[in-house]
């Protein structure tokens, strides 16, 4: 009984409470002491907070009731100060969202790609496009402005540049990806205006791939200068014409990639825009075979190399045993097409040579996928029509196959 009358107390207490201005001081019990607690509304919203113990024998600096009426008041004033600088600050912050303009977002959508670890190409053109373009032709504007009748302004003006169709569509992506990035930050709202605008039509690619045949390849190799620089630029277009590697895999290709014993290159970084990185894709990540000319040609290369470490570059510039610059490369490899008398390609396609001639010698296309570490399956059926097709000939010769003509009997002779 004694338990329950005390129990009846303290919710008795508790209940009790007094009104100050359109707060509430309540008076809770408590295990180790009655404490004050103040509520009240403020914006439509209830706020409770404690104010501390009640005065009594066992909390003698705890508050009285007029200590903590006064407090509830105070403590009213301090949250609706606290609440009103908040509110204005919100306000401020929407006020220079809605202010950001491309510059702005560029800046932070770059920094964002950057800290998901992005390779630096894709950086690079993100920064290029913005810096280049579309500040130069939005300004000042606030993203939440940009209607579509700019995006089609700003594709009138690319036009006006002169740009191609595949680099206005580029330039309109990046716009495109700028304002996507607004929209989910929350500083602009509504459609993407750059959806709806028609995208330019990129010119019809030509459908044949360019390579070199046997013969070109060993006239390129012949015409190759015979001095220190040249003797690596040899070697870098066999391994390319007969590896399928990308040229940024060659730049950044090691001695340790190269296994001589396994008959295998393992292909592992890559070399874009004064970077080392990753390769290109998943798939880039490979090792492709080394044929017995390749891994003899690199054998002569290390010998004749003053940097053997496994870490050192395999297509070192001779003298710094740093990368190849990339634009001394192709103005010296067209000038040895020049000198070879054969027809002009890229040095791209040399890649392109790998992948002809191993669908030539009927690698299938799956395998060729792996090899030239291909994403997509599509990229790879490129390839396809220069595959051997005997079989299939021979099918459309035996669907048209003329019926034979029973030769006449006698009887029908006479």
């Amino acid at each position: 009984m004694a338990d329950l009358d005390a129990k009846r107390t303290a919710v008795a207490r508790t209940a009790r409470g007094a009104r100050y201005g359109s707060g509430t001081l309540v008076r809770r019990a408590g295990p180790n002491g009655d404490t004050w607690i103040a509520k009240w509304r403020d914006g439509g919203r209830q706020v409770q907070r404690g104010l501390g113990f009640v005065h009594s024998k066992k909390h003698p600096d705890g508050l009285t009731r007029a200590e903590a009426e006064a407090a509830l008041g105070k403590l009213r004033e301090q949250v609706a100060i606290e609440r009103a600088a908040a509110r204005e600050a919100e306000a401020k912050r929407a006020l220079e969202d809605r202010r950001r303009t491309l510059a702005q977002v560029g800046e932070a959508l770059i920094a964002a790609k950057r800290a998901a670890g992005r390779k630096p190409s894709t950086i690079e053109a993100y920064s290029y496009w913005l810096r280049i373009h579309i500040i130069d032709y939005f300004g000042p504007t606030p993203v939440y402005e940009i209607t579509r009748e700019d995006v089609r302004g700003f594709t009138a003006a690319l036009e006006r540049k002169g740009l191609a169709p595949k680099s206005r569509a580029n330039a309109l992506g990046t716009l495109h990806s700028l304002i996507e990035f607004a929209v989910d930050e929350g500083w602009t709202s509504g459609e993407n205006p750059v959806k709806r605008v028609e995208k330019p039509a990129l010119a019809t690619t030509d459908p044949d791939i360019h390579f070199l045949e046997t013969e070109e390849i060993e006239a390129l190799l012949r015409a190759v200068p015979d001095d220190p620089l040249g003797r690596v630029e040899r070697v870098m277009y066999l391994t390319a014409a007969m590896t399928g590697m990308r040229q940024g895999e060659l730049f950044a290709l090691r001695w340790r990639d190269v296994d001589w014993s396994a008959r295998r290159i393992r292909v592992r970084r890559n070399y874009v825009r004064g970077e080392f990185g990753t390769p290109k894709s998943k798939r880039s990540a490979r090792s492709v075979p080394l044929a017995t000319r390749v891994a003899t040609e690199l054998e002569l290369l290390f010998q004749d190399s003053a940097r053997k470490r496994d870490d050192d570059l395999v297509f070192a510039h001779p003298e710094t045993g740093n990368p190849i610059d990339r634009s001394k490369l192709l103005k010296r490899f067209k000038a040895a097409l020049r000198r070879a008398d054969v027809r002009a390609v890229r040095f791209h396609d040399l890649r392109h040579t790998f992948g002809t001639r191993m669908a030539a010698q009927g690698v299938p296309m799956r395998v060729l996928q792996e090899m030239m570490g291909h994403r997509d399956f599509k990229t790879t059926l490129i390839y396809a029509d220069y595959a051997p097709s005997d079989r299939e000939a021979g099918w459309v010769e035996q669907a048209f196959q003329a019926p034979e003509v029973e030769a006449p009997t006698a009887a029908a002779a006479r």
